[in-house]
C-alpha cells in the first residue's frame, strides 16, 4: 500500500512540473495610437477624447483575457516631463516611449470613426510589433455600427470582442516562437569606403579572412546556432536572418542594439574598428 502511494505521489509530481512547463510565457504589451509622420501624438490623444476612450477598450480586452498591459499613455505623460529632453528627441517621443515601456509587444491602433443620419460606426485596425525589432506579427481589422448612439467606447468595446480572441491568439502563437527559437534580425556587414580591409582581409590571431571570422562568431553566438547567409562579395556579407535570444543568461531583455554591441567587443579583438548603425530590423555594421 505505501509503495502504491509513493507511486502515485510520484505520478501527481510529475502530471504538475509537466503542466508548470506547458503554460506559455504571455507577452507584455502596451496599445498605442497610430499617427501619420510629423503628427504629434501627444496632441492626438489630448484633443480627441475618443482616442483615449478607445485604446482603453483595446487593453481592456486584452487584461480581460490574462495579458499583462502597460498604459502608454501614462509612459507618454512620463517621458514628456522629462526637461532634458532635446527638440529633435520630441520627434522621436512615440518611439522612446515604446523602447522604455518594458513592453514586448506594441500594438498599434487606428481608431476610425464614421458619423451618418443612419447612425455612427467604429472602425479599428490593429497591428501587433516586436518592440525588439519592430517586426509585423499579427494585424486585424474590427468594426461595428451603424447604431444610434454617441457612445464611441460602446462600440469600440463590441467591436473589439468579435476579435480579440483570434489576434490575441496570433500574437501569443509568434511570442512563443520568439521565446522559443529567438527574435530574427538581417545583419549588414560592410567595407567603408575609405577602409583597407576587403572579406578576404585576414584578421585576428588566427589570421582568418574576415568574412570566415565573422560567419564563425555569428555560428557561435545566433541563438540555437540559426543564422542564414544572402551573400558575400569583397565589400559586403549579409545575414538575411540571425536569430537571438529573447533574454540574457541573467534573464533580462536582450535586442539588436545589445548583439551589436557584442559584434563591437569581437571587432575589437580582431583589432578592427566598426561603426555601427540600427535600420529597422537591420544590425548595419561597417568596418572602418
Amino acid at each position: 500500500m505505501k509503495k502504491i502511494f509513493c507511486m502515485l505521489s510520484l505520478l501527481i509530481q510529475v502530471v504538475v512540473i509537466n503542466a508548470q512547463n506547458s503554460v506559455a510565457v504571455q507577452p507584455k504589451i502596451m496599445v498605442v495610437p497610430y499617427v501619420t509622420e510629423g503628427v504629434d501624438i501627444r496632441q492626438t490623444i489630448e484633443n480627441d477624447p475618443n482616442v483615449r476612450v478607445v485604446l482603453s477598450k483595446i487593453r481592456e480586452a486584452f487584461d480581460k483575457r490574462g495579458f499583462t498591459t502597460v498604459d502608454f499613455e501614462a509612459k507618454l505623460k512620463a517621458q514628456s516631463a522629462n526637461n532634458a529632453l532635446s527638440q529633435g528627441a520630441q520627434s522621436d517621443l512615440k518611439a522612446m516611449v515604446i523602447q522604455g515601456s518594458g513592453a514586448d509587444i506594441f500594438v498599434e491602433a487606428e481608431y476610425v470613426p464614421t458619423f451618418s443620419s443612419s447612425g455612427n460606426s467604429v472602425k479599428i485596425i490593429m497591428k501587433a510589433l516586436d518592440v525588439s525589432t519592430g517586426a509585423a506579427l499579427a494585424s486585424k481589422d474590427t468594426y461595428f455600427g451603424p447604431k444610434y448612439t454617441e457612445d464611441m467606447g460602446l462600440l469600440a468595446g463590441i467591436a473589439m470582442e468579435r476579435v480579440a480572441d483570434e489576434f490575441l491568439s496570433t500574437i501569443q502563437m509568434k511570442f512563443n516562437d520568439i521565446v522559443a527559437n529567438g527574435r530574427s534580425i538581417n545583419i549588414d556587414f560592410k567595407i567603408g569606403a575609405m577602409s583597407a580591409l576587403t572579406m578576404n582581409s585576414e584578421v585576428g590571431s588566427d589570421a582568418l579572412p574576415l568574412s570566415d571570422a565573422i560567419e564563425i562568431w555569428i555560428g557561435d553566438h545566433a541563438y540555437k546556432n540559426n543564422y542564414h547567409i544572402q551573400g558575400t562579395t569583397d565589400l559586403e556579407m549579409i545575414f538575411d536572418d540571425v536569430h537571438i535570444p529573447l533574454k540574457d543568461d541573467n534573464g533580462n531583455n536582450y535586442n539588436i542594439n545589445k548583439f551589436g554591441l557584442e559584434i563591437y567587443k569581437f571587432a575589437r579583438t580582431l583589432g578592427v574598428k566598426i561603426d555601427r548603425q540600427i535600420r529597422n530590423n537591420t544590425l548595419v555594421i561597417t568596418f572602418n
